[in-house]
């Protein structure tokens, strides 16, 4: 999912349009949601700050004669260093590359970039479980509540599905879904793909859920944004 293209008001109508024909052919219900971000990672740069800190004092511990003759060179060679000298200037340079490792991580696009794969995908994971539980979760009558979550600085998408669709769908039916969403998000197309997806979602619970024309429409179907 290579751009980051933000979700328009007409994204929204063309979703909540396709989560409408998808629901006429089925019981169940399909809540769609767009998120900007999953987390904040302020966790990240102290990370590497830390990692930073540690590499840098085993560095200084590996080659302490190259530090010492860089000192000696920029002071004329003429100052003795006591320990508690050498001690300090080490604290001192380690802070400095701790701070200055923090707030450059704190520029949004570099903490994005450092922060690993797996922890996006876990963090956007609990983020869509999380708003699922909220939003979702046992909001119908026959338990049959699917979400699709899209956090769009992580370039990743969820499916959370309720008990009763958990139990007769497994998780590999949702790959055309998830396929179908990742060709327009790639493309810069996220509403289109969001659309794809629920209509693919469609016809899958269309297939074990149809339509009964007893069910009431319980939920909206129109996209939130967060």
């Amino acid at each position: 999912m290579a751009r980051n293209v933000p979700i328009s008001e007409a994204d929204i109508e063309l979703v909540t349009r396709a989560v409408t024909e998808a629901e006429a052919r089925s019981d169940a219900e399909i809540a769609t949601i767009v998120s900007e971000r999953s987390d904040n990672y302020n966790d990240v740069p102290l990370i590497w700050a830390a990692l930073v800190a540690l590499l840098a004092l085993a560095v200084y511990a590996a080659f302490p004669d190259f530090y010492l003759a860089l000192l000696d060179r920029l002071t004329g060679g003429w100052h003795v260093w006591t320990m508690r000298e050498w001690l300090t200037i080490l604290v001192f340079a380690t802070t400095v590359k701790f701070l200055f490792t923090r707030y450059l991580l704190a520029w949004w696009p570099l903490r994005m970039a450092f922060t690993p794969a797996r922890t996006k995908t876990r963090r956007v994971r609990a983020r869509a479980i999380a708003l699922f539980k909220a939003s979702t979760e046992r909001r119908t009558r026959s338990r049959t509540g699917v979400l699709i979550y899209l956090s769009l600085a992580e370039h990743r998408a969820e499916i959370v599905a309720d008990e009763a669709i958990v139990a007769k769908v497994s998780a590999d039916q949702w790959g055309a879904a998830m396929a179908a969403m990742i060709v327009h998000l790639k493309a810069g197309r996220p509403g289109e793909g969001m659309a794809a997806a629920v209509m693919a979602i469609g016809d899958v619970l269309a297939e074990h859920f149809p339509h009964s024309g007893t069910d009431p429409d319980e939920m909206p179907n129109r996209m939130i944004q967060l």
